[in-house]
This record gives C-alpha cells, structure tokens and sequence, in this order.
C-alpha cells in the first residue's frame, strides 16, 4: 500500500526545522516524511480492525512533527517509523463508515480500563503505553504497528471506533477528533455561569472551543483572537461576542475589564483563558490576561520554550493541560465520553464548513504546505482524501 512514513532520520528532522523557519510547511519536502510503498500494518489480535480511511485531517501536532518543532519529551511515546494522521474517517471490513477515536489507551493495549466504561484518553498512570501486542504510541498516526490516516490502510482496536450516522458527511465525520478535543478544553475549564473567556486561536482547535464553550457552558462574554478575516468570521458565528487582533488582545481585555497593567500584566483579566496556539509568546499572554486566581486551559501543543512562570506563581494561576478528550462532566452533573459529545456540537455548529481543501496523497507537499499556511490562505482544515464514492 502507499503510505506516507515518518522515519527517525536527524539529519533530515534537523534540516526540517531549519527549512520550516524560512517556509512554513517545507519540512514535508526535506524532512524525515517520505511517500512510499510498504505492507500493511498486521491485525494485532482479536478486537482490532482494518480501517481505509477516506479524509484524514492534518494537524497542529502534525505539522510540529514534520516541520521539526514538536518537543523531545514525546520521543520514548512514539516508535518508528510510523505513518502519521489520527483524524481519520474510513471504511470498516464490512463496509461501515468509522470516525477514529486516536488515542491507543488500556483497551487497545490489552490493560485493565481504570474504570468501567472508561475512555480510551481516561486513567491516571500512562504505564499501559508502554503494554500490550502494539509498540510504543500515544495514539494511533504515533506508533509503528498500527499505521496511520495518511496511508491506505490502518489498524484500530474496537474500543476507537464510533459509527458515523448516515446524514453526516464525510467532512463532519473528519471534524469529530478536533470537536472533541475542543469540548475537553471547554469542560476542564469550568466555566461558572457568566464567566469571560478568552481563546487564544482561531485555527481549528480555538474554533472548535468556542462552539463547545458557547453550546456546552454557560459562559458570559467570549473574546476569542484571530488574525485573517475568515478566522473572524467563523469565530463570530460559532460564538465569540469580541474578536481581536493577537496583538492587541491585552489591550482589548483591559477595556473590558476596566483594569490598570502592572507591568505587562494586567492587574485583573479574564476570568479564563484557552491557549489554542502553544507558543512561547501565546501562553505569556495567557498568563498576563488572567485575572489573579484565574485558570488558563493549555490545549495547543505547546514548543519547547522558556516562560517565565513568575506571574503564575504571584497570581496564584490554575494552569491545567487538555490533552485530547477523555470522560466528560457537564455542568448538570451528567457524563458522556468527548466523543459522544462531539457528535451533536458537530451537527449543530456546522463543524463540516471547517474543512477548507483536499488533497490526494501524492500531493502531500503542495497539502502540507498548504496547512502550514492555512491562515494566510483562507483556510481551516486542510485533508488527505482518499477511496471517494
């Protein structure tokens, strides 16, 4: 089959990162990401299944992977080489289409769940990644057994599969991954009623969170930041009441809190803050638009950096991490899985107009080039399609 595979090569990952730095999305032309002609992965054992996945998103931590920035810490949770591509909608043995729940957790690994009906993001020690008849992965797109979305074939254990309902289409399906991980971010926010919300991005993932915010909380007043008219627009319509330049974000939040600064900080903020980007100056913004006692919700991936975390130490800042999706508590007290949740936000936000452009495999620069400069080019979500009806 033809696959696009990412093999541990230094050479090439450090060339990667040298050439992203001059144009976003090279590293898919002279990084370690080669198409090329291998065997399919092999079933594991009894519960998993061959998936052909029809789209398959690129990603933030995708294109932090090819273009050499992603951090060192996840180098013993993957193993190579590996195809990546973990938003996938595809085709089952039987012909049933499937949306891709990535993360290989107990299940997949053949552990014990920490709880019953538990998710495969839930659990309190990740030991279970290094267990079971697979190699080392995070999810599905990071190990070497499974193969991944941008390949013809993958494998997938049952616990990762979701059907998709006949009246959603295949772009819908695709945005499931992405919603889920917006409402997550959402949820571990806790939102209290008519609480300010700032969202730092409005690339898929801050997208995604404001249609989880506004469906799913019962926030008051959302500021999200966008840079590109189309990021403004579709920031408006799933939600935010302000949209704003990101430079000017400390400004515009001390208007509308009426606050002084002390320094670079503000000397109240928002009562919560979502880090969609991951960059070193985003989570310093993050830090300085929060009011003292507030929460700043990680969901970008971030890079390696050097923060200083003196304001979050003198402010008393709740910083928590939201990594991918898991079993949800919603504000009435009820709990549903991420996934179950992202069913409806998808329908009900029109999620689908997110996806932007398509691109057969063979076209994989010209498609990662053009994810990497999705902003500038008016576009959202860029994909890999393949076996279209």
């Amino acid at each position: 089959m033809q696959a696009l595979v990412f093999e541990r090569k230094l050479a090439r990952y450090a060339a990667a990162a040298v050439a992203s730095r001059v144009v976003p999305g090279i590293g898919g032309g002279v990084g370690p990401l080669q198409l090329r002609d291998i065997d399919p992965p092999e079933v594991p054992g009894p519960g998993w299944c061959i998936i052909r996945p029809r789209l398959t998103g690129i990603c933030g931590s995708d294109l932090a992977t090819v273009e050499g920035r992603s951090s060192r810490y996840f180098e013993p949770l993957v193993s190579f080489p590996f195809v990546p591509g973990h938003e996938v909608v595809g085709i089952d043995e039987d012909g049933n289409r499937m949306a891709l729940e990535p993360v290989l957790g107990a299940a997949a690994r053949g552990e014990p769940l920490p709880f019953a009906g538990a998710a495969p993001g839930d659990g309190d020690d990740y030991g279970y990644l290094l267990g079971g008849a697979i190699e080392d992965g995070i999810q599905i797109g990071f190990c070497s057994s499974t193969g991944g979305g941008w390949g013809e074939e993958l494998v997938a254990h049952q616990s990762q599969l979701h059907a998709v309902p006949q009246d959603f289409s295949d772009e819908a399906a695709v945005m499931l991954e992405p919603a889920a991980g917006g409402i997550h971010a959402a949820l571990k926010a806790r939102v209290e009623p008519g609480a300010s919300v700032v969202v730092l991005g409005a690339g898929t993932m801050g997208l995604c969170s404001v249609a989880a915010l506004r469906a799913m909380t019962s926030a008051g007043t959302i500021i999200v930041t966008a840079k590109y008219p189309h990021q403004r627009h579709l920031a408006t319509e799933l939600g935010a009441d302000m949209v704003v330049d990101p430079g000017e974000v400390r400004r515009a939040v001390r208007r509308f809190c009426g606050c002084r600064m002390l320094g670079n900080h503000l000397s109240a903020g928002v009562d919560i803050t979502i880090d969609a980007v991951g960059s070193p100056s985003s989570v310093a913004d993050a830090l300085a638009i929060t009011r003292p006692r507030g929460r700043v919700v990680l969901l970008g991936m971030p890079e390696a950096s050097r923060v200083d975390l003196t304001g979050l130490w003198h402010r008393e800042t709740e910083l928590v991490g939201a990594y991918t999706y898991g079993t949800e508590t919603l504000p009435d007290g009820r709990t549903a899985t991420s996934f179950e949740l992202a069913f409806d936000l998808v329908a009900s936000a029109g999620l689908e107009q997110l996806v932007s452009a398509r691109y057969p495999l063979n076209r994989y620069r010209e498609a990662i080039t053009h994810a990497a400069e999705a902003g500038p080019r008016g576009a959202t979500k860029v994909v890999f399609e393949q076996f279209p009806l």
